[in-house]
């Protein structure tokens, strides 16, 4: 062995000292590092006979070279003979393998003419090579597992200022130890990966064990090194001007969002989330996983990003950047499980302002477009509303929503899996929102200074994920409504109710309910937790920022009356004072403006679509939930609770805060007002059945002004929606499915008396006419009221003509006594029957001829359809010659009262339908009895009746050109697709409007499966023609005209 010169004597001196103290200290942290007493690659194992002699370094770029060969740049596995199929599988020589390996996986050798051969790109280790010779390694030395450590050790103690000219020239330019570490990671699972190969698995298990081994110990090795580089990142030399430690895995954690600004493809972070894993698994034992990734958790999430003035606005989404890295560390579930033990998670000193500063993920949660804490957002993007287009305010609306529901995607994503990682974490989320509802609980108060609570975006945020963990549990059968723990508040101290109101108990009556279950309550399951958190995080969040909004809208009322009233008053104009009037005017119109901004960045994120629908759901959820706990029998909503409900109000419903049956009321009276479309798929059921069920149980609820906000929510939500529901029902009892499906209707149908009692308000005549441009359906609804109106008026006319006959036989009291017993008997029984049957049939009939009275004053035009106007009209003629025809005397009953038989009141209906609809052509042409008193449309029925006069001159008409069910002349023909019947359309529509079945074989049909027969429709426009040229002269022409003037 040559003599070493002095200063090298000296640096391998120096350098042992630092060996030894940076090994003592890493022996506190990796146990599992230390070399095993015995090694596969140990001198006293026998080797195994290589394959091949060891083959000469070669040189660089060499198109054939061995495993130990370097290439510049350096790939992850050096290049490999292709193997031939024709040639014998090489086994594996273990101690060749594991000398090449080592120096491709650390880049190091022991031999100065391989590095030499390499452009120095492997290391050589010079004062290790004298070391391990001292000890007396016999030369050459091969490198081994035995030494991994020494070998990982001297590399990274290397110093540029140290080393001679070649050797620095061959270190990667501003590579950190990190950098080094994680190429060693890399190429050590290239190594594993050749390993594995079907070529190389073909050799002794015993062998790819013994190397397997060995490539686990380095694993681990360079995995506890690159855990201590995080910590202290000066232990070992560092390149200078770099940042290094934590901060060299939060920039490759940022770029793992696709919209954040990502690194060089140099710099790719996909080793970042390979390696997690590994690191994960190595610290994870005794959590000193928190020392290592901790920093780095830290960093990510106060990073300046989250701090920017312009939040989610604004073109730079550094933002997204950080959300990605926290996505990738939460994905294993032991850094998930970290994040709740760290500190910063839930601070005991953090204040109501300060929690989502100083918490970790609160500048996270805090993001939005609130204007108070992100006031950019509305000066960026709705700044001077008035003068911006519709288009652009809906664009802008549309760019933020969809930023904020990312945003609140992703949250939920992290605090889902954060509540799956671990029991302790599960708790440790449910702690933190706990913590922020005990810390806000002033932001239900009035006159709140917004600087002493937290921010709206921050509270919306978390509204936002709880209801998202809500939605498993809401499902439409209420199957798990059961599971929400009725004695919560008794037991758990997570929600403080000390000053809040109860529903309808005092403060002391609450205090001994509590008492009294405390001893008999369950520890409060996670459905149980969610849904009371949910709750009580709506009502100091949420629904606080709501009055936030209505109060902009107050404010902006206030200036422009305000402006009004000066800009009407033109007296101070051409006066001294009109330039400071002015000044004050364009004041206000710039307040305004940005109120107005205000006003349209907040609905931004109380109204985005599907925060809404989520919201929509929980409160109907919750209603359903409270009348549950109301019903005596527990069931509801299946069946649905009884009303009135029983005067003993429990005491479980009436301890629970006020708050809970409020923001029901307050959260529908915001949606109806400034949402109501969002109402169209679900609420409006829910809603009404619970306003309903407290109206009429008002004993229920203390508060005399919760009660008028019960009736202010649902007064507007019947406005709208009840007319629709109304006519919605009348068409859907028409098939209840029994056997007596055609009676049971007329006792379910009985809408005229709630009509009678809404006409009068113009807003439910409004609804009709809407409703009725739903043509289809409103055609339907009528259909079956005409229909309705035939059966009814038939069957109580039929039924008064019994009574009267009965009633003049009986009259004559001695023909009377000379009938039968059992005669007399069977005629008294038959009477009672037609007596019950007649006021029921007449009672109905007249309401329904009253909706139709009211319904054709309102709207005409679907009272005019081809399949609907004939009907009315004839129904109408009958009814009329009914009441005032030559039979009419066989309606004279004792008592018409009794029955509820009022003829002028039904002949006065009848004939203001007549009235209400003279004027349209169409009725007129269906009306084949003139009346004398209907003088205003008197030409209009001639006019029809001349018409039907001329059809009925076209002659003997063909068969085929008749309708089979009418038997009259088809104007319209169609062909039905299963019967391949021909009818007229009008015909098919009117019997589909009561039966949704072909009516020749009783197959399902619908008006848009018919088939035009336009073959025939031409031969019968063929025949009319012919026919009325035929018929007519030019002499009767001018008749007829003479006639109609």
């Amino acid at each position: 062995m040559p003599k070493q010169c002095p200063r090298e004597s000296l640096l391998t001196h120096k350098s042992a000292q630092i060996r030894a103290k940076r090994l003592a200290k890493l022996q506190t942290m990796r146990s599992s590092t230390a070399s095993p007493n015995s090694s596969p690659s140990s001198a006293s194992e026998p080797v195994p006979p290589a394959a091949t002699p060891t083959s000469q370094v070669a040189k660089p770029k060499s198109p054939q070279t061995s495993p130990v060969t370097v290439q510049k740049p350096q790939p992850a596995m050096p290049p490999l003979p292709l193997k031939k199929r024709s040639v014998p599988v090489v086994k594996l020589d273990l101690q060749t393998w594991e000398d090449e390996t080592l120096t491709q996986i650390f880049k190091v050798t022991l031999n100065r003419s391989l590095a030499e051969q390499s452009g120095y790109d492997i290391v050589w280790l010079k004062s290790l090579q004298g070391e391990l010779a001292s000890e007396g390694h016999p030369s050459p030395i091969r490198l081994s597992g035995d030494i991994a450590d020494r070998l990982l050790i001297s590399r990274l103690e290397l110093d540029p200022d140290a080393m001679s000219a070649s050797v620095l020239a061959s270190l990667p330019a501003q590579m950190t130890v990190f950098e080094y570490l994680i190429g060693c990671w890399k190429r050590l699972n290239s190594a594993r990966t050749y390993l594995m190969k079907k070529d190389v698995v073909q050799n002794p298990v015993n062998e790819m064990q013994q190397a397997s081994t060995i490539l686990e110990k380095i694993r681990d090795l360079l995995i506890s090194y690159a855990g201590l580089n995080l910590q202290e990142p000066e232990m070992f030399p560092q390149p200078s001007g770099r940042e290094t430690g934590s901060s060299e895995l939060v920039g490759p954690l940022l770029s793992l969002s696709a919209l954040s600004t990502p690194l060089s493809a140099s710099s790719s972070p996909n080793y970042i989330l390979s390696s997690m894993e590994d690191l994960a698994r190595r610290f994870e034992p005794d959590n000193e996983m928190d020392g290592v990734l901790g920093p780095v958790v830290r960093q990510l999430l106060f990073h300046e990003s989250l701090l920017r003035p312009e939040g989610l606005g604004g073109g730079d989404a550094a933002w997204r950047g950080v959300v990605g890295g926290v996505e990738a560390l939460v994905s294993v579930k032991s850094i998930a499980a970290m994040f709740t033990r760290l500190d910063e998670w839930n601070p005991p000193h953090a204040t109501a302002s300060t929690f989502e500063k100083v918490t970790l993920l609160g500048p996270l949660c805090r993001l939005g477009v609130f204007s108070r804490e992100w006031p950019s957002i509305s000066q960026t993007y709705f700044s001077d509303p008035s003068k911006r287009t519709r288009n652009d305010v809906e664009s802008s609306n549309a760019g933020l929503r969809g930023t904020v529901k990312s945003l609140q995607s992703s949250l939920f994503q992290i605090f889902d899996t954060l509540v799956r990682a671990s029991a302790d974490s599960r708790e440790a989320v449910l702690q933190y929102f706990a913590a922020a509802i005990k810390l806000n609980v002033r932001r239900a108060g009035m006159q709140v200074d917004p600087e002493t609570v937290a921010s709206d975006s921050f509270m919306v945020n978390l509204q936002s994920v709880l209801l998202r963990f809500a939605e498993p549990f809401m499902d439409a059968r209420y199957s798990k409504m059961d599971r929400i723990d009725p004695l919560y508040f008794a037991v758990s101290n997570r929600i403080d109710l000390k000053e809040e109101t109860r529903i309808k108990a005092t403060s002391e009556e609450a205090s001994q309910w509590t008492e009294e279950n405390k001893p008999n309550a369950a520890t409060p399951n996670f459905i149980s937790e969610i849904f009371y958190l949910c709750n009580a995080m709506g009502h100091y969040g949420y629904l606080r920022t709501i009055q936030t909004y209505e109060e902009f809208g107050k404010h902006l009322d206030e200036l422009q009356r305000h402006h009004d009233m000066i800009n009407g008053d033109g007296s101070w104009m051409g006066t001294p004072v009109q330039a400071r009037t002015e000044a004050a005017l364009n004041q206000m119109k710039g307040e305004m403006a940005k109120i107005q901004a205000n006003q349209l960045a907040f609905r931004v994120q109380l109204l985005e679509p599907d925060f809404v629908f989520r919201y929509i759901g929980f409160t109907n959820f919750v209603s359903t939930w409270l009348l549950r706990r109301v019903d005596p029998k527990g069931l509801h909503p299946t069946p649905t609770v009884g009303l009135p409900l029983p005067q003993e109000v429990p005491m479980s419903f009436r301890v629970l805060p006020e708050y809970i049956l409020e923001d029901v009321v307050d959260f529908f009276l915001f949606i109806t007002r400034h949402s109501p479309d969002s109402l169209g798929l679900s609420g409006k059921d829910e809603l009404l059945t619970f306003a309903l069920t407290f109206l009429t149980s008002t004993w229920y609820i203390k508060n005399p002004f919760l009660k008028a906000k019960i009736n202010e929510a649902v007064h507007p939500l019947a406005l709208k929606h009840l007319m629709p529901a109304l006519t919605h029902f009348y068409i859907e009892v028409e098939q209840t499915g029994a056997s007596s499906q055609f009676y049971d209707k007329f006792s379910e149908r009985n809408i005229a008396y709630i009509m009678k009692a809404i006409w009068s308000n113009p807003t439910h005549r409004e609804a009709l006419n809407a409703e009725a441009q739903n043509v289809d359906k409103f055609v339907r609804f009528i259909n079956l009221m005409i229909n309705d109106v035939t059966y009814l008026m038939d069957e109580s006319l039929s039924e008064l003509t019994q009574i009267h006959n009965i009633q003049t036989e009986m009259r004559d009291q001695a023909a009377w006594a000379a009938r039968p017993a059992q005669y007399r008997r069977d005629r008294e029984n038959t009477l009672r029957g037609l007596e019950r049957h007649a006021s029921g049939y007449t009672t109905l009939g007249k309401s329904t001829v009253g909706l139709l009275r009211d319904f054709t004053s309102e709207t005409k035009a679907p009272f005019m359809m081809p399949e609907i106007v004939d009907k009315l009209a004839a129904m109408l003629d009958y009814n009329l010659e009914a009441l005032v025809g030559p039979k009419c005397g066989e309606l004279k009953v004792a008592q018409p009262e009794k029955y509820s038989f009022e003829p002028k009141r039904l002949l006065s209906d009848i004939l203001q339908v007549y009235l209400n609809l003279s004027d349209q052509s169409e009725f007129a042409r269906a009306t084949e009895t003139e009346l004398e008193q209907l003088r205003l449309f008197v030409a209009k029925v001639e006019e029809a009746k001349a018409a039907i006069e001329a059809e009925e001159d076209l002659g003997e008409i063909p068969d085929e050109f008749l309708d089979p069910l009418m038997f009259t002349l088809m104007r319209d023909p169609v062909t039905l697709p299963s019967s391949r019947a021909v009818v007229d359309r009008s015909t098919i529509k009117s019997h589909l409007l009561s039966d949704v079945k072909d009516p020749f074989n009783r197959v399902p049909l619908t008006i848009g499966e018919v088939i035009p027969n336009l073959e025939l429709k031409a031969k019968i426009d063929a025949f009319i023609a012919e026919r009325r040229n035929m018929n007519v002269t030019p002499q009767e022409v001018v008749d007829v005209d003479v006639v109609m003037d």
